[in-house]
């Protein structure tokens, strides 16, 4: 098994949360979990999977939906524990409503969110990977 290193957008959510601990606990991969900047759930966060047995797993916030945000958590990673090898693009967020009674700023919320973030992510990823001939993106 080769260990990879893992970025998962989203990762301490419900489902990213499930993502992280199956990387790397099933598959031993370090993990790297993005969060919101200031995210005030990450110190225990991170601690609950230290005691799940997940040694191998950091925390990287980031604004996925700003792109010069996005820019420097990936070139963070990279400096301080290496190259993605493998991005998860999990980020995603709900304004549930009537389209009608929908606001502008909530549609652009979630646009940005759900689908303009892993643009932000991908491109900043996508040149390494390919220069290394090697890498995953799965995009949820």
């Amino acid at each position: 098994m080769t260990r990879r290193i893992a970025l998962i957008t989203g990762g301490m959510g419900g489902i990213g949360t499930a993502i992280c601990r199956r990387l790397a606990g099933t598959h031993g991969h370090v993990v790297i979990a993005n969060c919101l900047p200031g995210y005030e759930r990450k110190d225990a966060w991170m601690a609950q999977m230290k005691r799940e047995g997940c040694p191998d797993i950091y925390a990287a916030e980031a604004d996925v939906t700003d792109f010069a945000s996005a820019a420097a958590m990936v070139r963070r990673i990279e400096a301080e524990i290496g190259p993605v090898d493998v991005l998860v693009n999990n980020a995603g967020i709900i304004r549930d409503g009537v389209l009608r009674k929908m606001s502008p700023a909530d549609w652009l919320a979630v646009i940005d969110t759900n689908l303009n973030s892993t643009f932000n992510i991908t491109r900043n990823v996508i040149d390494s990977m390919a220069e290394r001939g090697w890498g995953r993106i799965i995009n949820i």
